[in-house]
């Protein structure tokens, strides 16, 4: 039953509110977020207090270092500053600032056993790029390891912020693999002791220091016996085992696990070989329902074919509602495209209408960009209820990708009847072309439309409380912006509120409450951390996630939904998520009354490879694998 356009517009309201307050403020320096604790990281400057530092072979600091406006800074021409724990396997984040020419440097893995801490401890340059004096310019591993070339201008990535400003340095060092990330761009990987980097110190100033890079653990020294002045801020760190994974977030473990939903079921038309005897992967990328009341499950695959089946474990064999396989884009090499949205129309069970995004094979792509997305409005069969009409496709929203990544693609009703969208930032990586925080364009933001109407020449209209509905030269369509990748949206059936799992680039997974109008940040941010060689602007305001995990605890989010059923009343009222990469699979308690997360809590698995989850007509869970032999659909059981 569809809420008043009144009723939502009051939730979006107060979703509003509760958004603007997030675990954590990303503009607290010196703090841990819920998630950071949980994960394993630890302060090592309080932003009071300098007693976990020493000068470099002295037992005490350096008076020239001082602690000032939450910053450890270089008063006068200091000593290099080294922490009191060494460190082996580890990741360590934290700001600096520099003056205009200054030149200090990030080392790790240092020992006392040499007159300079650079003679055994490999150093990150950290330097004033436009007027340093130096060719090894901040970010780099010196001597090693420049920043990487941009992959769409073909340019040496320079993500630096100028002098006087806030730069964020994350590096990671452990014996499977080493990273360094400048304001959230990746610079650099490597891996000490291997070929290569034997080859790179030879050909270096440091091969004529036999203990240089030697040590697999060590201090951090921070360099303060250079020109110019340097603070720094938000100094953290974690101590890793050797394969770099980070303790999994979560409060505690739920007494559920993963099991097969329909484990007789096969899949109509489908054969684990194609037609010349290749081996071909299932690839279900939702599960959802039309709610009319024949408690059907509808699970499309990426290649589009759409299957329907009674909801019910004992099932045998789907049904082929519509197969569009002929006008869908879809390849193993670019998986981000393909059939990647379905959404029925509330009053599906009157009029028979049903939508999908998917990626055309048909439309031409223009020059030097990607195959198109659409978004079409199809119709049951007039003679068949099980099955649809693929010649009753009407488009109505095209929507041009520069690359074949970061299409998004979830499609949704909302309890106010418009048809939300949810576009990823046109792909590539790093938003090169700023759509994200571009109201003029779609891309990297949630869009609402009304499909049962056609105005000014489209075949949807647009809401008049959209945020842009009357603002010259913005996209009329868009309900909220600054987004990379959201991979599934869904609205909570009993509150109504929005929720969105947003894919991070190099470092920060998120989840975001959605509300009309508002910025959630990217590229401006990943997460609640900076992002990019460009600084937020004096009156930006972006509303931060209420949840982030970083890239050692999984690397590609994928959203669910609050859960509303009756099977489990354990993940009644939470938000069901889990990573791809990683397997892990979570459900995130969230207070609204606090505007805080109460609790993440694990589900334990095998770690699988999640692409989608779904809900049936009664709200019960399910999740999606790719799979080779079609048994890709699973749920949960005590």
């Amino acid at each position: 039953m569809l809420r008043s356009l009144q009723t939502f517009a009051a939730a979006a309201g107060a979703c509003a509110a509760l958004a603007l307050n997030p675990v954590a403020s990303a503009n607290e320096p010196n703090t841990l977020t819920a998630s950071e604790q949980k994960s394993g990281w630890k302060l090592l400057f309080d932003g009071k207090s300098a007693d976990g530092f020493r000068d470099y072979q002295k037992d005490a600091l350096n008076p020239a270092w001082i602690v000032k406006e939450g910053a450890i800074q270089k008063s006068d021409k200091a000593s290099n500053m080294i922490t009191k724990e060494k460190f082996g396997s580890f990741e360590l984040s934290l700001e600096y600032k520099i003056s205009e020419g200054g030149n200090s440097g990030l080392m790790f893995h240092v020992t006392e056993e040499e007159k300079m801490p650079w003679q055994t401890g490999p150093e990150i340059q950290l330097q004033d790029n436009k007027a340093g004096h130096d060719p090894q310019k901040s970010g780099w591993l010196y001597q090693l390891y420049p920043a990487m070339k941009d992959r769409v201008t073909g340019e040496i990535t320079d993500a630096t912020r100028p002098a006087g400003e806030w730069n964020q340095i994350q590096l990671r060092v452990t014996p499977a693999g080493s990273e360094i990330n400048m304001n959230g761009i990746r610079y650099a990987t490597f891996k000490k002791g291997s070929k290569d980097w034997d080859e790179k110190v030879a050909a270096s100033k440091f091969a004529k220091h036999a203990k240089f890079g030697k040590a697999t653990e060590g201090h951090i020294c921070l360099q303060g016996d250079h020109a110019g002045q340097i603070a720094f801020r938000n100094i953290k760190i974690r101590n890793l085992p050797d394969d770099g994974t980070a303790p999994n977030p979560i409060d505690r473990e739920l007494p559920l696990k993963v099991t097969q939903a329909f484990p007789k079921l096969t899949w109509t038309g489908w054969s684990p070989e194609d037609e010349a005897g290749r081996l071909q992967s299932h690839r279900p990328i939702l599960l959802t329902h039309a709610g009319d009341g024949t408690n059907r499950a509808f699970v499309p695959t990426q290649h589009g074919v759409v299957h329907a089946f009674e909801s019910k474990p004992d099932v045998e064999a789907t049904k082929v509602f519509l197969d569009i396989t002929d006008r869908v884009l879809y390849r193993d090499k670019e998986n981000e495209q393909g059939f990647l949205g379905m959404a029925f129309h509330p009053k599906f069970k009157q009029n028979g209408e049903f939508f999908i995004y998917y990626t055309s094979s048909k439309i031409p792509a223009p020059e030097g960009k990607a195959a198109p997305c659409i978004v079409s409005r199809f119709r049951v069969s007039k003679d068949d209820p099980n099955k649809a009409d693929p010649a009753s496709e009407e488009q109505i929203l095209l929507i041009e990708q520069p690359f074949w990544n970061h299409d998004g693609g979830t499609i949704v009703f909302g309890p106010d009847g418009y048809l939300y969208i949810a576009l990823g930032d046109g792909g590539a990586g790093n938003d090169p072309f700023r759509n994200g925080q571009n109201t003029s364009k779609i891309l990297g933001k949630i869009l609402r439309i009304d499909v049962d109407k056609k105005e000014n020449g489209k075949n949807y209209g647009i809401p008049k409380d959209n945020p842009f509905a009357n603002t010259s030269g913005a996209a009329p369509e868009i309900f909220a912006y600054g987004f990379r990748n959201p991979w599934r949206i869904a609205f909570d059936r009993k509150t109504g509120h929005l929720w969105a799992a947003d894919v991070g680039q190099n470092l920060w997974e998120e989840i975001d409450i959605v509300s009309i109008g508002k910025n959630y940040g990217w590229n401006f941010r990943e997460g609640t951390k900076p992002f990019g060689s460009v600084a937020e602007p004096a009156a930006f305001e972006s509303v931060a996630p209420i949840w982030e995990y970083d890239h050692q605890v999984g690397k590609s989010i994928t959203g669910g939904f609050v859960y509303r059923g009756k099977k489990f009343p354990e993940l009644e009222g939470k938000y069901l998520y889990a990573d791809y990469v990683s397997g892990l699979i979570w459900a995130l308690h969230y207070d609204e009354a606090t505007g805080k997360v109460i609790a993440n809590e694990g589900i334990p698995s095998e770690k699988l490879p999640i692409v989608s989850f779904g809900e049936d007509e009664a709200g019960e869970a399910y999740f999606m694998v790719v799979t080779p032999n079609g048994k890709g659909l699973y749920t949960f059981t005590k």
